[in-house]
């Protein structure tokens, strides 16, 4: 079994986790944010990567989130669970809270970073339901488990479902927007988990985001508007439960996935397989050779 987290840098460093090594890959779409830290959880294989870089070097914007989707699908990992810090759009969605996202809202303008395919091949994913219900599920028990099991979080509650706007930053919204996306019926709003879940599914991957409150955005007229001392303060007290999350989550997952997402991209590829160019088939292959005929 083989596990993808995408986080913070200081998740690798925790307790039980044997094996720990580096990995630095080189992909057909560029550089990872970073080497990947990888290492074992008991049975589960674990691979860990800084989404900023580890630092926090790179913008929103100027993460090769294809470079590190590709590089899970290369390394034999198929189920990627996302950590990371949200606005919340609800007043019952206080910060320190989980957020299970389930669907999303586009508000970026780098679409064709979140492809893998074009220059030769097109392909046209289902997206209707973006993440993996299955490992929800699996997350959703895992995140209960150890609310119920730590009494130091009795504070912090677990909300199943909800949509993701997904904004492309570096700034924080105007309050004009943040108030609209409430309007819209919004849930949370963050800048890079929409890219990982459109390519995980391209990449057969199933994904969950574990999307961690960290403020108000700034509708909230009783609340300090969002800074990033706020996010930091509130990140570090949730970066311990975190990782006890990613401890009990790797020993519950199975060996086989009964899910959608392996199949993804079955009836996807439009493409007539004798008009992709070599190259194309070259980039792409570790994601589309199975569904080809032989070269």
């Amino acid at each position: 079994m083989k596990l993808g987290i995408i986080g913070g840098s200081g998740l690798y460093e925790m307790e039980g986790l044997t094996e720990v090594h580096e990995r630095s890959l080189t992909t057909p779409f560029g550089v990872p944010s970073d080497a990947l830290i990888c290492g074992r959880l008991g049975a589960c294989e674990v691979y860990f990567l800084p989404r900023h870089g580890r630092g926090h070097r790179l913008l929103p914007a100027e993460i090769n989130h294809r470079a590190n989707i590709y590089a899970f699908k290369a390394l034999g990992v198929d189920r990627v669970v996302s950590i990371s810090a949200v606005g919340s759009l609800r007043e019952d969605l206080r910060p320190r809270d989980v957020v299970l996202p389930d669907q999303y809202y586009d508000r970026t303008k780098s679409s064709m970073g979140h492809t893998f395919f074009g220059r030769g091949v097109v392909a046209h994913v289902s997206f209707g339901d973006p993440v993996c219900s299955a490992l929800g599920d699996l997350v959703e028990q895992t995140v209960t488990a150890e609310l119920a099991a730590d009494k130091t979080l009795s504070d912090i509650r677990l909300h199943r479902g909800g949509t993701y706007v997904n904004m492309e930053g570096p700034a924080f919204s105007t309050r004009a927007e943040s108030n609209v996306y409430r309007k819209l019926g919004f849930d949370v709003i963050g800048m890079t988990s929409l890219a990982e879940a459109k390519l995980c599914r391209e990449a057969e991957l199933c994904y969950q985001p574990v999307a961690m409150v960290t403020d108000y955005d700034c509708w909230h007229v009783a609340e300090d508007g969002v800074s990033v001392d706020m996010i930091i303060g509130h990140l570090l007290a949730n970066v311990a439960l975190a990782k006890k999350l990613i401890r009990r989550l790797a020993a519950r997952l199975s060996e086989k996935r009964n899910c959608a997402c392996s199949s993804a991209l079955k009836q996807a590829i439009m493409t007539a397989p004798a008009a992709i160019p070599a190259e194309a088939r070259d980039r792409l292959g570790l994601l589309i050779d199975k569904y080809l005929p032989n070269k």
